[in-house]
């Protein structure tokens, strides 16, 4: 019997292999789905949501006594370099992870993580819109003196949670979660460098003043979900 235990041994950890390397199936419903995220999102933006007064009324600026000791941070940093560094940093991130998705995969698989990294970001940037619009929180530009010329800008009430936080943190984890289950050479290396660059965007859109500490939490929670489901739940090729 023990002879046979080697090469049995050897073809379970070979099947088990295969099995986590298996590509994701791609179909329409991958392309319908990601179209249909990104319109949805959309709406907020064209209907110009929410409506109405800041939450905090008029005449703005709001209070800062409202807030937290730990979101004041925010009103202390109003950057706008750092707002460019925010957006320029998630362009490189995402950009960074969906490359990093195609090294080393097969041809089947490098269309399966395509898909499921579209669905990633596409429907964290539509449930972060429409979290924005039902929490309904001003930025903190809307707590300092700036707030009488900010207060007519919908966007200005749109600051829980922090878009480009989520689809930092949902870039990063989809890929973890490909390069994990596909085995793509230096996953280690490069989750370290998705998730730093992540933390960075978050830390970066405090800096500028465009969000509170809370709104990059809640945006990092949100995304990392997403994120994580779409990879984890997406079908596989049998």
């Amino acid at each position: 019997m023990r002879r046979f235990a080697a090469p049995c041994t050897l073809l379970v950890l070979l099947a088990r292999a295969a099995a986590a390397q298996a590509p994701y199936r791609v179909t329409w419903w991958d392309g319908a789905s990601v179209v249909a995220a990104g319109a949805l999102g959309a709406i907020p933006h064209l209907a110009g949501l929410p409506n109405g007064a800041p939450p905090c009324g008029n005449p703005v600026p709001c209070d800062p006594a409202s807030l937290s000791r730990f979101d004041r941070i925010a009103l202390h940093n109003l950057s706008g370099t750092a707002g460019t560094a925010s957006t320029v940093a998630l362009v490189g991130l995402i950009g960074f992870s969906g490359i990093a998705a195609l090294d080393g995969a097969t041809a089947a698989q490098a269309r399966g993580d395509v898909a499921v990294f579209s669905n990633a970001l596409g429907w964290t940037f539509a449930a972060t819109e429409w979290v924005k619009v039902f929490a309904h929180r001003s930025r903190p530009v809307l707590y300092t003196a700036a707030a009488p010329a900010a207060a007519s800008d919908p966007d200005n009430r749109r600051s829980f949670p922090s878009g480009h936080a989520s689809l930092a943190f949902a870039a990063a984890t989809s890929y973890v979660v490909m390069a994990g289950r596909e085995r793509l050479p230096r996953r280690s290396r490069n989750a370290v460098l998705a998730y730093g660059a992540a933390l960075g965007v978050a830390v970066l859109r405090v800096s500028a003043g465009k969000h509170f500490p809370t709104d990059v939490i809640g945006g990092a929670a949100l995304g990392s979900g997403i994120g994580w489901l779409a990879a984890a739940v997406h079908s596989t090729a049998h």
